[in-house]
């Protein structure tokens, strides 16, 4: 299990950073890319190590290989911009044994697909560059279908020129609403689209190898993926340089790069301006560098264009999740640091004066990630830091300032040290069973508290979100399971699996190639009351209205995520009960009557709108006057929320900013939710009558 442990935190590691150390980049000539002898058998070590290891025992059959096809199809052209309908007709027919040529290590059918593919790729940019040479009307009633990925495999060339048509009218509209010249705008896409074109030229036959492998791994489940020896040099070195950077979790989208996550004590997340779901559309470098257009770039690309040295400046061109990909974007700078523990460790503060609860006070406990420091350990310092230790000083001071109860806010807490969720919730609780895991050959082991005694015996809550994961989920659920505090906010992310980095070389003796890496889904947790934490995450007790506007998120909105279900039940014993009906119902009446509240479910709605919507009007002033009263409608809501508040509201994108009021507005927007989950624990204390607040849901 201590092996288990350490595979855990290396999954962990592996989300936080991203890195590539790339060589200067040239075009790579068409009869190069054919598969190597090496490929060959690091494709058959792959099949291998997927059927015995991998927690999801899929059969490589017909069916199969016909999902991987569609995979591959999928991740070069998600938006059926370039293939056409023969195209696929012709790789369905060539891939009719596509299961028989995996098990031996073919590849020529990958090889084939990249190549036609960036045939098409240059067909394409060459007819938006003859595009941009002519002039667009913008008063025609049309649309623009962004997101293409249901629709059919255009029929000829004449459909596909029709799309690119509306594609780079709707390209240039999206820049004219960002009050760019129209010569700014032809220069600007001029050199977009040369760059899709001369990265795709930079495709080796690694580089097709690892797409084709992740399209493979991506068929069986979203977390399994194939490292390339260069890739695997690369992660190598971005562990030892720490994390240095903006501190952003970062994927593709179709051509864009959209922030997955930003990681606590970050540059971005200090920033308080780049969130989940943003877009970043352009990168440059210090105070004064010219702004590239990233739109269309390889993930890596970008990467390498963020990150820099500690202390060295990176502006960024983003398009809130909010707008959309057609609203404005908005420029942010920020200066590249270390992400040292201590900006990730647990913060405390009280709330009070709640009008449900004259005189009493509520202590807060902020975790932004489940953190250990493993190397101090290991040099044998007693006194390591981690999440723990911090948390369990915390209670003791809030309690000595007498606190009538205890928030744990886990929102936006991605997860961390499996060891510290457990050792978490055993401040808590006596001792027993916290998370069940499962492995690939049916083995469960139980994570258990075995330190006898608990920090804490008062009233508690812990607030999620959508973003809460991994770790946190393990945390909620257990305190759910366990009867020990209620569970206040949104669904969570859903991310119940565990993943390992396997050398792909120890199954080849001899000399040989580097084969790479896998990084293989080996087990799944369970909550100790049978179900998984997987896809569904932790459902609130008490939900906010926020997640009544939730569309697939997280877990639930990647390809081939595991399904949620269940195994028997740990043996442990309930240590309190507490019932909803009431609490909900005095929070729905507060919160009927919250601006704040209003506020945060317009932006719900906002973003809600901006997950469903397909296509955009192409019309300049229908598409002005939609987004115009998009940011009006969330501005007023705000304006009316702080000024309930005294403050007065501070515009982000003003030139000029009071960084120290800016703050102070976005502290009190975080605290909307927190003074509510306090609100709420104050009912529950009052609720025991007869009893003493402080044994409320004791354990």
């Amino acid at each position: 299990m201590r092996q288990r442990l350490h595979q855990f935190q290396l999954a962990i590691l592996l989300t936080l950073v991203t890195v590539t150390a790339l060589a200067k980049p040239h075009a790579i000539p068409l009869s190069e890319l054919f598969p190597s002898p090496g490929q060959t058998k690091a494709a058959i070590v792959i099949n291998k190590v997927l059927e015995r290891y991998h927690y999801r025992k899929v059969a490589l059959n017909r069916s199969f290989a016909k999902q991987v096809l569609e995979k591959y199809l999928e991740e070069l052209d998600p938006n059926r911009s370039f293939f056409l309908a023969r195209d696929v007709d012709r790789f369905e027919t060539g891939a009719r044994n596509l299961d028989e040529s995996l098990r031996r290590g073919e590849l020529d059918i990958a090889f084939d697909v990249f190549r036609v593919y960036r045939m098409r790729v240059d067909e394409r940019v060459a007819y938006a560059l003859k595009l941009l040479d002519g002039r667009f009307n913008f008063d025609v009633a049309e649309t623009f279908t962004f997101d293409a990925s249901e629709a059919s495999w255009a029929k000829d060339s004449s459909e596909l020129d029709d799309r690119w048509r509306k594609r780079v009218k709707n390209d240039f509209l999206t820049l004219r609403l960002a009050d760019k010249s129209d010569e700014e705008i032809r220069d600007r896409l001029r050199k977009r689209y040369e760059g899709l074109a001369r990265r795709i030229h930079q495709f080796n036959g690694a580089d097709v190898f690892q797409a084709f492998i992740n399209a493979y791994t991506g068929s069986i489940e979203p977390h399994t993926s194939y490292m390339s020896p260069s890739t695997s040099e690369n992660f190598d070195i971005s562990m030892k340089l720490s994390l240095e950077g903006i501190g952003a979790v970062l994927r593709a989208d179709n051509e864009y790069t959209v922030v997955q996550s930003t990681v606590p004590g970050g540059p971005a997340r200090e920033s308080g301006q780049i969130h989940a779901g943003d877009q970043i559309v352009g990168v440059a470098q210090g105070l004064d560098g010219s702004m590239e257009d990233v739109v269309g770039w390889r993930l890596e690309d970008v990467v390498e264009k963020i990150r820099g040295p500690k202390g060295s400046v990176v502006r960024l061109q983003i398009m809130p999740k909010t707008s959309g990909s057609t609203g404005h974007a908005r420029e942010i700078s920020l200066v590249r640091n270390e992400i040292k523990l201590e900006d990730q460790a647990a913060k405390s503060y009280v709330v009070d004066d709640l009008k449900n609860g004259p005189g009493m006070k509520v202590g807060v406990i902020e975790i932004p990630a489940f953190y250990r420091d493993f190397d101090a350990e290991g040099a044998g310092d007693r006194d390591f830091r981690s999440t723990t230790r911090d948390v369990r000083k915390l209670i003791n001071d809030l309690v000595m300032s007498g606190v009538n109860g205890i928030v744990i806010d886990l929102r936006g807490n991605g997860g961390g040290s499996l060891a510290e969720a457990t050792s978490l919730t055993g401040l808590f609780i006596d001792k027993g069973p916290v998370v069940q895991v499962k492995d690939a050959f049916g083995k469960v082991d139980v994570e258990a508290d075995t330190d006898p005694g608990v920090a804490y015996t008062g009233p508690l809550a812990v607030l999620v979100d959508r973003e809460s994961a991994s770790a946190s989920e393990i945390f909620a659920a257990a305190i759910q399971d366990y009867g020990r505090g209620l569970i206040i906010g949104e669904p969570t992310f859903g991310k119940g699996t565990v993943q390992t980095l396997i050398d792909l070389n120890r199954y080849v003796p001899g000399d040989h190639d580097d084969l790479g890496r896998l990084r293989l889904t080996m087990a799944e947790f369970f909550r100790i009351s049978g179900g998984s934490t997987q896809l569904r995450g932790v459902e609130p007790d008490i939900s906010f209205p926020s997640a009544n506007y939730m569309t697939e998120h997280g877990e639930r909105s990647l390809d081939n995520a595991l399904p949620w279900t269940r195994i028997d039940p740990a043996k442990f014993q309930k240590t309190g009960a507490v019932t909803f009906d009431v609490l909900k119902m005095k929070s729905d009446q507060r919160i009927a009557g919250n601006l704040g509240f209003k506020m945060l479910e317009e932006r719900s709605k906002l973003m809600r709108d901006v997950d469903e919507q397909k296509q955009v009007s192409l019309r300049e002033r229908e598409r002005r006057a939609k987004e115009e009263q998009r940011d009006r409608t969330f501005k007023a809501e705000r304006e009316l929320f702080l000024r309930s508040k005294g403050m007065t509201p501070i515009d982000e994108d003003a030139d000029q900013v009071d960084e120290d009021a800016l703050d102070a507005q976005r502290d009190a927007i975080a605290r909307i939710e927190v003074e509510e989950a306090a609100s709420i624990l104050v009912d529950a204390i009052q609720s025991e009558r007869g009893n003493s607040p402080r044994a409320v849901m004791r354990d």
